[in-house]
């Protein structure tokens, strides 16, 4: 029996499973993930949605609309942070990554099939540990107050797709949440850090505001630095600014690597998310130690701090 019919698709995934097998255990990590997967498929049911399957550390379920996907999406971070808090592994914590999309669909012999399937299972490789990421389709659906927890990251390419998707991403649900989970570190002794100095190699470097974010690094000709190197992706990476911080956030297949100067260890970033702060360097596709790498130089300052004295 088959039927067409407009639904809001979500798609969710644990990530970290690998390390709790390594460090607890095939038994106690098999135990912690099916009881998370558990907590969260009850999570879909209770908010009048339905699980299709269950993925290994994940799962699809199907909602008749975003609004109802969206709140889904909220209880099962907070759900995941406390069968977390409670299990007191002492191992990584499990991340969850959720992505949503709506628009028609069939279902056929208890799957289901479309192109907001399609949609919503790509844009899950883009999301970040913790990330909900929905399509313009499910925002439009929200009230103007939900709309405000959002984040337009305007339009990403996803594999497959020759149109680009416009996606928003969940910044905040409370008044009083802390920057986003996917944060590396909160440098909030940064005074004032308002703007950031951008240089490719020799090339001219260029100064931008908080105003003008966000900063697009790609292979794209659309692209604020447009680099021509095979292990540059064409959206590769963005830097944005919330919460007084510069973050960069990595949406590549071979990744970022941050290495801030004085230090010699370095930050790698797989759809990440790293709080920029002092300087350093940005190596994209590869590590910025590999001397043929695409290096951006980057420096976060104040603008006054470099204002003359009594003048502007």
């Amino acid at each position: 029996m088959t039927g067409s019919s407009a639904r809001t698709v979500l798609f969710a995934d644990l990530r970290g499973s690998t390390a709790l097998f390594g460090t607890l255990g095939n038994a106690q990590a098999a135990a912690v993930v099916t009881q998370t997967i558990g907590l969260l498929s009850r999570v879909v049911t209770q908010n009048s949605g339905k699980v299709v399957k269950t993925l290994g550390d994940g799962l699809m379920a199907l909602f008749e609309r975003g609004p109802m996907a969206v709140r889904a999406a909220r209880e099962m971070q907070d759900s995941i942070a406390r069968i977390m808090a409670e299990a007191d592994t002492g191992a990584a914590a499990l991340r969850l990554y959720v992505a949503m999309a709506h628009g028609e669909i069939v279902e056929v012999a208890g799957d289901s099939f479309g192109d907001a399937v399609n949609v919503a299972a790509r844009l899950l490789d883009h999301a970040g540990d913790n990330e909900v990421l929905i399509t313009q389709q499910v925002y439009e659906q929200l009230a103007a107050v939900d709309r405000q927890r959002f984040k337009s990251l305007e339009r990403l390419h996803l594999r497959g797709r020759s149109e680009p998707c416009h996606v928003y991403r969940l910044e905040s649900w409370y008044d009083d949440d802390a920057t986003p989970s996917t944060l590396f570190a909160d440098f909030t002794d940064t005074p004032l850090a308002d703007c950031i100095r951008l240089a490719l190699a020799d090339a001219p470097q260029q100064v931008f505001t908080v105003q003008q974010m966000p900063v697009v690094i790609g292979r794209s000709p659309d692209s604020t630095f447009c680099i021509d190197d095979s292990r540059v992706s064409r959206l590769h990476a963005r830097i944005e600014w919330h919460g007084g911080n510069f973050h960069l956030s990595d949406q590549s297949s071979n990744g970022s690597f941050v290495r801030f100067t004085g230090d010699h260890e370095v930050v790698m970033l797989r759809r990440g998310v790293c709080v920029l702060h002092g300087s350093g360097v940005i190596g994209l596709g590869a590590s910025p130690a590999d001397s043929s790498a695409a290096v951006l130089h980057f420096e976060v300052f104040s603008l006054a701090s470099e204002l003359p004295i009594g003048g502007s």
